[in-house]
């Protein structure tokens, strides 16, 4: 019964990361295929003593930190907020959750619209309260600042519908004994809200960091890596040698690849134990 989903799990999961592996053996030119040569673990040592390596690793390091912190934050706010069923609340839930469903293309090209430094509505808002413009995408300062504010824009309304069924979900009486303890609002969030939500915050942790690490259509709409490589994430490190050498990209895929799962592998190891399941 099982063997079909086995067999694309086979087909189009495992077999493409082995053949991944392989490949990062190899320097092998796309365009050329008889040059392709084994070359051991050179791609490897290449990877390792690249700068442009490093600064790729340590933008989407940042971006994911401030993507990761800041959906989880504003959509725990959110959440707690239309956590009542009203229907204005249901009405809220769904103009939230309506940039999840928008292709990110058109996304990205709306907030362009929205940063353009001369004509853009940022901008106009900030000299009307008389606060100086932002280059926003155009200076390297603020570029990743910029492309973090869209993708988190984007994620609220989807992790805070999670969070809204999950604060639906806690039994009204484990509130009311709250209650009759006369215990604190920071308490009660603290002690019964917080710890009741931690499976689902725990799952947004995981799959948000997955994700960030992967990113690359808002980045290659948006900037393009740039300006001066201050964008570029590795996966659009990965994307600028897909044709001169895919060996080398195929050891950059294998290196991004360790570094999720050592990330989701501390992820359980140190938060696991304090995740309480009901």
């Amino acid at each position: 019964m099982i063997a079909p989903a086995m067999a694309g799990i086979g087909l189009f999961v495992i077999y493409p990361i082995f053949y991944l592996i392989k490949l990062s053996f190899y320097k092998y030119n796309l365009m050329n295929k008889a040059k392709s040569k084994y070359i051991g673990f050179d791609n490897y040592q290449k990877i390792f003593t690249r700068d442009d390596f490093y600064q790729a690793l340590g933008n989407t390091a940042v971006y994911t930190v401030g993507v990761v912190a800041g959906t989880m934050l504003l959509s725990l706010l959110v959440a707690l907020w239309l956590k009542r069923k009203t229907r204005w609340n249901r009405i809220v839930q769904a103009g939230i959750f309506t940039p999840h469903i928008v292709s990110i293309v058109s996304i990205a090209l709306l907030w362009m619209w929205l940063m353009e430094p001369n004509q853009g509505l940022l901008n106009f808002l900030l000299k009307l309260f008389g606060l100086p413009p932002s280059a926003w995408l155009q200076s390297s300062k603020t570029a990743l600042l910029s492309v973090i504010l869209v993708s988190v824009w984007q994620s609220i309304g989807y992790y805070t519908l999670i969070i809204v069924a999950a604060l639906q979900s806690i039994p009204p009486t484990i509130y009311e004994a709250a209650a009759l303890d006369n215990a604190s609002r920071a308490k009660v969030f603290f002690r019964i809200t917080l710890p009741l939500l931690s499976p689902q915050l725990f799952f947004i942790l995981v799959i948000m960091t997955i994700g960030s690490f992967k990113v690359f259509d808002t980045v290659q709409v948006m900037t393009g890596g740039g300006p001066n490589g201050a964008t570029s994430t590795i996966v659009y490190y990965i994307y600028q040698f897909r044709t001169t050498n895919i060996g080398y990209s195929a050891a950059t895929g294998v290196v991004l690849m360790a570094i999720i799962g050592l990330l989701t592998f501390l992820y359980f190891r140190l938060l696991a134990r304090k995740v309480h399941y009901q």
